[in-house]
């Protein structure tokens, strides 16, 4: 049963992440990664990882997904121009590329290492541990990367209140 909700919901991410990027509007991609934001958590789910499942809805599908809309809102893209290029340019040199990157992912999970497991510190990954580590070792971090969002997000707003006046 789990081998069948992951592929249902595998297939669910990868058609959203699709749609994400063939999408022309800007809101109805960022809500295509709302739904691959979502699907990963049911995935994240089946592997028994609740935590991090609670986290990407919460902090992913939830606050950042929320910023990148209000971004998106703020800076009021208009209509795209067409590309310089015929899009026949990208489907040629598209097709070999994903046939190759595809080889390649078939090829490290067929050699793959089966008893090859992630090692964090010292830390086993319960919601204990992560949180701990959050707000000891990796405060700093933390609070920078926060800090990186706000800048991110004053900077959009300048260039947006620039090209209005």
């Amino acid at each position: 049963m789990d081998a069948i909700l992951f592929l249902i919901f595998a297939a669910i991410a990868v058609a959203c992440a699709i749609n994400l990027v063939v999408q022309k509007h800007p809101i109805t991609s960022a809500l295509s990664l709302v739904g691959v934001m979502g699907a990963l958590a049911v995935i994240y789910l089946l592997l028994g990882a609740e935590f991090i499942a609670a986290a990407q809805l919460i902090v992913y599908a939830g606050a950042i997904m929320v910023l990148f809309v209000f971004v998106i809102m703020l800076l009021n893209a208009g209509e795209e121009k067409k590309p310089a290029r015929p899009s026949w340019f990208a489907k040629i040199l598209g097709v070999p590329l994903v046939i190759a990157v595809l080889g390649l992912l078939n090829f490290f999970v067929q050699h793959g290492s089966p008893d090859s497991t992630i090692t964090f510190g010292e830390y086993t990954g319960t919601a204990k541990d992560v949180g701990r580590a959050l707000f000891t070792t990796y405060l700093l971090p933390f609070e920078i990367t926060s800090v990186l969002i706000l800048v991110a997000i004053l900077g959009a707003v300048v260039l947006a209140r620039k090209e209005m006046d």
